[in-house]
Order: structure tokens, then C-alpha cells, then sequence
């Protein structure tokens, strides 16, 4: 699929580091068979994982020499944050992924790609959710990938804001005590820049 075109592959719901090695060797078994079926393919495909599992988030700096970028599931990392089932309306709301902790993995898993100049992405409806946008651009988020109906509302606020306040906001929500404290603080950040 990737011949005479840029590819990236990118591997879901790895949980740990020999998960991670084990795929690609998987990837590169797949090319010998196809050097030796001399069928073209691209040699240099980006290999990229999900952070979706809480125990690859805390792993983020020992993941990151291994792949080319990092994609942030935000959906399945909440849920399996709290062990609270986002289909389930009776736990569903304890799943909030403004909350703090979810909060603290995600700058975890940046800070980690970074340290080696790893690109990090995020999908999941977080990235397109203006309560949140602030915050993920305060932590260094490198990619937003949003529903498109929700790209102008988000390149509207984001050409509002600054890269410095951005920042002190993230800190300010790694130290808040709940998910709505969360939200009260970026209404207010918001409300102040914005109006």
C-alpha cells in the first residue's frame, strides 16, 4: 500500500514495550516476504503507536526511542483511567477527561515524546473540545485531529490565545482537585481572553 506514497502505520492498544518490539518485527517479517515475492513497497513507512492503556502513558519515555510518533486515544485512555466504561450512563461521567489525572498522563506521555522530539497527536473527541484545546496546546500537544465540523470553532479560538498562557493554564489544571474545578478554571480563562 505504501509504494511511491508516504505511509504510517500505526499499532492500537499496545500495553507495553515488548508489545511494541514484537510489532515490529511483525513489520519487518512482512517486508522480507515481500523482498522476497520482489513485490515494491515502502521501505521507510513511519511506525507510530495509541496511547490508549494507562501502562504505555506512564512508559512514554521508554516508548518513544522505538517509534516515529505517538497518537493519543483519549477515549479509550479515560475509560481505562477510572476502569469506568464510557458506554455505561451509570459510571460514564467519572470518565471525564478533563479530569486532572487523565490530565497528568497526558502531559506524561508528551514530556516523554519530547525528550527524544517525537511528535505527539491526539484523537478522541477531547482534541476538538474547546474546554480542552487551551489546556492540550498548554502541554505541547503537536497534532489535534478533530471532527471536521469542529475545525473552524477550534482554529478560531486558538488563533485567540497564547502559547505562554496556554502553559501556565495546563500547570494551573495539573493542580486542580476535580474535573469541574477543571472546567471553571477554563471557562474563566477563556471568558478573560476571549470575552
Amino acid at each position: 500500500a505504501g509504494h511511491e506514497h508516504q505511509l504510517r502505520l500505526m499499532f492500537p492498544m499496545i500495553a507495553n514495550l515488548g508489545e511494541l518490539r514484537r510489532a515490529k518485527e511483525v513489520v519487518e517479517e512482512c517486508k522480507l516476504a515481500l523482498r522476497k515475492e520482489k513485490q515494491p513497497f515502502a521501505e521507510d513507512v513511519e511506525i507510530g503507536i495509541m496511547i490508549e492503556i494507562p501502562s504505555v502513558a506512564l512508559m512514554a519515555d521508554i516508548l518513544a526511542p522505538e517509534v516515529d510518533f505517538f497518537s493519543i486515544g483519549t477515549n479509550d485512555l479515560s475509560q481505562y483511567t477510572f476502569a469506568a466504561d464510557r458506554m455505561n450512563p451509570s459510571v460514564a461521567e467519572i470518565a471525564n477527561p478533563l479530569d486532572p489525572a487523565l490530565l497528568r498522563l497526558l502531559k506524561h506521555t508528551i514530556d516523554g515524546a519530547h525528550l527524544y522530539e517525537k511528535r505527539v497527536g491526539m484523537c478522541g473527541e477531547l482534541a476538538g473540545e474547546p474546554l480542552a484545546i487551551p489546556i492540550l496546546l498548554g502541554l505541547g500537544l503537536d497534532e489535534f485531529s478533530m471532527n471536521p465540523l469542529q475545525i473552524p470553532e477550534a482554529k478560531a479560538l486558538i488563533r485567540q490565545l497564547s502559547a505562554k498562557d496556554c502553559q501556565i493554564l495546563a500547570m494551573e489544571s495539573l493542580q486542580m482537585e476535580s474535573a469541574e474545578k477543571v472546567e471553571t478554571l477554563v471557562k474563566n480563562f477563556i471568558k478573560d481572553r476571549i470575552g
